[in-house]
């Protein structure tokens, strides 16, 4: 089968696509014959050596996958034909840049049946992120004030639409040409960070969702015992003990397979309360020409692989 690795760590032009055996699915498996993967940040850190997260290379990345169902091991939760998305195993190498993927099946769910593969396949990663972040860590709920950092971003569009689903009132970050965009989402105010202080024009929120490193300034509009989420600072435990010690909650997420979250997240796609937003697809062979759009930071939504 065909797959993208990389020798060594550097530019996008690591990237290659090699043919290497197909994984046979042990018990409780799944083997998906991938028809699209979806392209992260992480991926673009992992690869140039930024964030070592696999050790040295020779390996694979990608995590984000949508496809079909090949063969299916003793015990599996699907059957072949099935139709199925996910994030597998990560923080470990899933290798989600292959056409064929062996992944335990409850780290999948069912694809959402009103979107295609690749529109699913830009759901899991940044999807189950803004989910555990907003409903696991910080249980968001109606008529909550949410403010959304980086709002037109991967995680952020997600971000936006999942807390506007449970009711809450949503205050998005962006860039004043993404502002119709992120107003599209169902944001209900939205901030210029360029332009304008957040910590005098948000006022006070219940739950702050931040991936881009602005905890510490967050703090300031966020009501006792509010919930900073962070997705960027979450290892970081002096920022914790500052955010508990101002009478607040600090939520960092490190985000795990999810197959339930994955599933409800699922159905809020389905009744079109959430959308996945892909800025652009390529097919597998161009996998370098997407981590260079990834990472220009410039995306709006998120980035697709084509397998087909």
């Amino acid at each position: 089968m065909r797959a993208v690795r990389q020798e060594t760590f550097g530019g996008p032009e690591v990237l290659r696509v090699v043919e290497v055996d197909r994984p046979e699915p042990m018990s409780g498996e799944v083997l998906v014959r991938v028809r699209a993967a979806g392209v992260n940040p992480v991926d673009v850190a992992v690869r140039s050596g930024v964030y070592p997260l696999l050790g040295e290379p020779p390996f694979g990345v990608g995590w984000d996958i949508s496809g079909v169902v090949e063969e299916a091991g003793a015990g599996a939760r699907f059957a072949v034909g099935d139709e199925v998305f996910g994030m597998p195993f990560f923080p470990r190498a899933a290798n989600g840049y292959a056409e064929y993927v062996a992944v335990p099946s409850r780290q999948v769910a069912r694809k959402p049946t009103t979107v295609d593969h690749v529109e699913a396949a830009a759901i899991p990663l940044a999807a189950l992120t803004a989910w555990q972040g907003l409903v696991d860590a910080a249980g968001v709920g109606e008529g909550q004030r949410v403010l959304v950092h980086r709002a037109a971003g991967g995680v952020g569009h997600f971000a936006v639409q999942i807390a506007k689903a449970r009711g809450a009132h949503v205050i998005a970050m962006a860039s004043a040409p993404k502002h119709d965009f992120v107003r599209g989402l169902g944001a209900d105010e939205v901030i210029d960070y360029r332009t304008t202080d957040f910590t005098e024009a948000a006022g006070e929120v219940d739950v702050v969702f931040d991936s881009s490193s602005e905890g510490e300034r967050s703090l300031s509009v966020l009501r006792p015992g509010g919930t900073l989420v962070s997705i960027m600072e979450h290892g970081d435990r002096e920022l914790a003990a500052r955010v508990e010690a101002a009478g607040r909650r600090f939520g960092g997420v490190s985000v795990e397979p999810d197959y339930a979250s994955l599933e409800a997240i699922a159905r809020l796609v389905d009744t079109g309360a959430v959308r996945p937003h892909v800025a652009e697809t390529f097919p597998l062979a161009e996998a370098a020409k997407a981590h260079e759009l990834v990472g220009s930071g410039r995306v709006q939504g998120k980035v697709v692989l084509s397998v087909d």
